[in-house]
């Protein structure tokens, strides 16, 4: 069993109950005239990762092992849009408006894409999500428990927000979480730096976060005996 030099502890998991989940990995949250940059977000902050996260894809799928991605986004009538949702905040654009990729994060427009050099291959869950966190009004626990999923490794954005939502709320369900620093990012990188921090109060309250470097080195050598 893989253990991996993480914080604050030492991360095991086994290569039958382990997946990847890449969350929210969009046009609308990584490019010029999406949501973010239509919040005031400096997306600039955020696109560094995404030649990281392609690595460790490419290491998973070297490995056999399951990719989850998620992509945030609502139905064309706004039927799933809370208005404490759309509302908030002072944005150029609000969620449903015509923007520079389609409607703002609507189901099926160009910015509801996943980035090119992330975008799933075939046989690859893809999970359209209303919230933030993975789990709310989804079947990503349903899709976990019947693959016999464990150990969820969490990349993409925000780290703060969308990351952060999800890791919580998969260690509430009993998941063992491992979030990788280098493959999350946030459009503020002093709210990186603090959401890291929270995970290694309490000796790991929600689970441990370490570099893509440590576990793609462990996935090179194969399950092992």
């Amino acid at each position: 069993m893989p253990k991996i030099d993480a914080k604050p502890f030492h991360y095991e998991f086994g290569y039958d109950h382990v997946a990847l989940v890449c969350i929210d990995m969009q046009r609308d949250f990584c490019q010029p005239g999406g949501f973010a940059e239509s919040l005031g977000d400096n997306i600039q902050n955020i696109q560094p990762c995404i030649p990281v996260i392609a690595r460790l894809q490419a290491a998973f799928r070297k490995a056999s092992l399951p990719i989850i991605h998620t992509k945030e986004c609502h139905k064309p009538d706004l039927s799933d849009l809370p208005p404490a949702k759309r509302d908030r905040g002072n944005p150029t654009l609000r969620i449903g408006d015509e923007g520079p990729m389609g409607r703002i994060l609507i189901h099926g427009e160009p910015g509801h894409g996943i980035v090119t050099p992330l975008a799933p291959v075939a046989g690859e869950l893809v999970i359209d999500k209303p919230g933030k966190g993975s789990f709310y009004a989804t079947d990503l626990e349903m899709i976990l428990r019947t693959r016999g999923i464990q150990n969820i490794v969490l990349a993409g954005i925000t780290t703060d927000v969308c990351v952060h939502t999800t890791m919580r709320d998969a260690n509430d369900r009993g998941f063992e979480c491992l979030l990788l620093s280098d493959c999350t990012a946030a459009t503020d990188p002093g709210n990186h730096a603090a959401a890291l921090k929270m995970i290694t109060m309490q000796g790991g309250v929600f689970g441990a976060h370490a570099p893509s470097t440590a576990l793609i080195a462990a996935l090179a050598t194969g399950p092992t005996t």
